[in-house]
């Protein structure tokens, strides 16, 4: 199937069905995604723009990775994630130590007044239209408190010409993980591209997870900036970083494999 097809699509569907099948396999897949070090790089770059404050909304929280060390850091967390399995997982780990709710980032309620609204993870890049990032945005902008900073991630085009154009294929607790890239090596800025995921049993009464669709969008430095401005939100600083996630300036979109924003609300 060629994921432009799908172009009129609204994201969150398809990040629905993706997540909820991929939920009890998600923390096997990405054992390797070392939270306590990414954030560990991140927050002094928020800190040092006037970070008050330890309340947290954590915006497409999945199952709970990302937030778990602001929680062990003594932060006031609140999440939220479109897919209701990732959501019990998360919950399962925690317990009430989080308020957790089951939210769609481009219909985002108002949980709230936070000194640091983030979104992690290319959870953006699941939106398939500008409009439908406007509209996430302006959501996270109206749980901002009113000195509150805003964190989020896309993908760069680096990523979805290489990761998302290979098969990575991995053998864990039973299960084998199978992620297959649809994309290609020369993918074009802006595109939408597509990658499936599943999971094969590898002992008897094992539950296999059929192949599923994620579909993502990039989205070039141009077309975030536009869409911050649009939701009413000023960029204090655009990072880029590679596989060490070490924040770098400027963000080079054909090297760095993510582009990381920190905005607050606009004047």
């Amino acid at each position: 199937m060629d994921a432009t097809e799908n172009k009129g699509e609204r994201g969150s569907r398809w990040a629905l069905i993706a997540y909820d099948s991929i939920a009890p396999a998600y923390d096997d897949f990405t054992a390797h995604h070392e939270y306590d070090t990414w954030l560990g790089n991140l927050m002094p770059k928020v800190e040092q723009h006037g970070l008050h404050g330890k309340r947290l909304l954590d915006v497409a929280c999945g199952t709970g990775k990302s937030f778990i060390p602001m929680l062990e850091d003594g932060w006031e967390v609140t999440a939220c994630d479109l897919s209701p399995a990732m959501v019990e997982v998360a919950r399962s780990k925690v317990g009430d130590a989080a308020e957790l709710h089951v939210a769609d980032m481009t219909e985002l309620p108002r949980f709230g007044e936070f000194d640091l609204v983030f979104c992690l993870d290319d959870a953006v890049n699941y939106l398939l239209e500008s409009d439908d990032l406007e509209r996430a945005l302006a959501g996270m902008r109206a749980n901002l408190a009113p000195d509150g900073l805003l964190m989020f991630d896309v993908n760069t085009i680096t990523t979805y010409r290489t990761f998302f154009a290979e098969d990575v294929v991995m053998e864990k607790n039973g299960r084998r993980l199978i992620w297959h890239g649809r994309s290609t090596p020369d993918a074009e800025p802006g595109s939408i591209v597509e990658a499936s995921f599943e999971v094969e049993p590898l002992e008897p009464g094992g539950k296999a997870i059929p192949p599923e669709f994620h579909r993502e969008r990039h989205f070039p430095e141009a077309v975030v900036l536009a869409a911050l401005e649009s939701a009413g939100l000023e960029c204090l600083d655009v990072y880029g970083h590679t596989d060490d996630a070490i924040p770098e300036q400027p963000l080079e979109d054909e090297r760095h494999h993510k582009a990381v924003y920190i905005s607050r609300r606009a004047a």
